[in-house]
């Protein structure tokens, strides 16, 4: 089953969305900004793909978190950050089997359909 991890509002995740269900995908949507992301997934999706991949320093989350700590990022203090802050995760983030999707690319998603 592909579990899709994002919020509803986001344009990218909407694009997304619209992907799956023109391709006839299914999958399971975990809204993180309600339900949080589990610390396992986000560690294992970090140790998979390097958290500066799953950390989305363009956003407004990021803005306004506080200098000492964009300074002195690391990916413990990353994992802490975006537990707390799960809109600072970049999205979607897409999980089926072993297949991990940072981001939507359409080339990536055509992995999905197959």
């Amino acid at each position: 089953m592909i579990k899709l991890y994002g919020i509803p509002n986001c344009d990218t995740m909407k694009k997304a969305r619209r992907w799956l269900a023109d391709n006839g995908v299914e999958y399971e949507f975990h809204d993180y900004k309600k339900l949080g992301v589990p610390k396992e997934h986000l560690t294992r999706w970090v140790r998979q793909v390097g958290w500066e991949a799953v950390l989305n320093k363009r956003g407004t989350t990021w803005r306004k978190l506080d200098d000492s700590d964009k300074n002195r990022i690391d990916e413990a203090l990353a994992i802490e950050i975006m537990l707390d802050n799960p809109s600072i995760i970049k999205r979607p983030v897409v999980e089926s089997g072993t297949l991990l999707l940072i981001g939507f690319d359409q080339a990536e998603f055509g992995q999905l359909a197959q």
